[in-house]
């Protein structure tokens, strides 16, 4: 069961389900050996290399990769490939994290200017700030059902422990597509909802679980059912004050209103590379991490200056 909060206590008295067995997501060495093993059962290209792969899809579990090598098949098979190649393993992964692409969805040129900008500005921020996971890949090709585009990460290891720091990073990230459209067109749009919603959620952990918050301090009001897995949430009842919930709400709001400064602060300040990265987007409407490089050989930060806590 995923939920063992909910089960009968009867059912785990002694002698009846005396041994609880956790089994967690895979780290790298699992994912390669998982990947190996569904892979034994379709032809692979002699460049395929499986340790690749397994570093390029954290937090999948076996059913995800699985999934990696049927689809990887499913598109050698439509390209009339006689083997699977990295190309129709990466396109796997792609489909699976966000969506089949969709090129059929034509976007007019003034949003898909935006969609560029907005998310040129999710990657410029990530590729500055010290803590933040590098730039993988970066794209304006619709996928799945609502995305326009979308910026994927890729942690250099598999992570169990995050810091302050780096969830302060993350959310300077998840922020940085609205803070570039304030800066280029001087105008918001709906395009940053999920955007929002994944940094105000992230901001509010921090005060209310991970004891991060200046007011309340190292004091948890809640506790998450799944604390292992920072995308798998849910919270627990409200228990405490209306005065603790007020202290709450205001510490998230203000981790966001930084994290959002911030991020506005970086792309002010190299908006000749927001402007590189925007107008290549547009042009090709991908980036992978190889021409990213390129893109920002002679500037690679990594060290913008911290916010102040206060």
């Amino acid at each position: 069961t995923n939920r063992p909060e909910i089960l009968d206590p009867a059912l785990l008295r002694a002698g009846r389900f005396d041994r609880q067995v956790v089994v967690a997501r895979p780290d790298l060495e699992g994912r390669e050996e998982i990947l190996k093993l569904h892979g034994s059962k379709v032809r692979l290209a002699e460049d395929v290399d499986l340790h690749v792969i397994a570093a390029r899809t954290p937090g999948m579990v076996g059913s995800d990769l699985a999934n990696v090598m049927n689809e990887g098949a499913l598109l050698a098979a439509r390209y009339n490939k006689e083997a699977v190649t990295m190309d129709e393993l990466d396109e796997a992964i792609d489909r699976i994290l966000a969506g089949p692409a969709k090129k059929s969805r034509i976007m007019a040129p003034k949003e898909k200017r935006r969609v560029a900008y907005h998310e040129s500005g999710h990657t410029l921020v990530a590729e500055a700030l010290p803590t933040a996971d590098p730039v993988r890949k970066v794209t304006i090709i619709p996928h799945g059902v609502a995305a326009l585009g979308y910026t994927q990460q890729l942690p250099t290891e598999d992570r169990y422990l995050y810091t302050k720091e780096e969830l302060l990073d993350r959310i300077a990230v998840m922020l940085g597509g609205r803070a570039a459209e304030e800066v280029i067109f001087h105008d918001l749009s709906t395009g940053a909802q999920d955007d929002l919603q994944r940094a105000s959620e992230m901001a509010r952990r921090m005060v209310t679980e991970f004891g991060m918050g200046e007011t309340l301090g190292p004091y948890a009001v809640e506790q998450g059912r799944q604390a292992m897995f920072l995308d798998a949430h849910t919270p627990s009842p409200k228990t405490y004050s209306e005065d603790i919930a007020r202290n709450i709400d205001q510490e998230a709001q203000n981790i966001v209103e930084r994290m959002y400064q911030r991020a506005n602060q970086v792309l002010t300040e190299h908006r000749d590379k927001l402007e590189t990265v925007a107008q290549h987007l547009l042009a090709h409407e991908v980036i992978d991490q190889a021409t990213l490089a390129t893109l920002l050989s002679d500037w690679r930060p990594g060290k913008e200056p911290q916010f102040a806590d206060s």
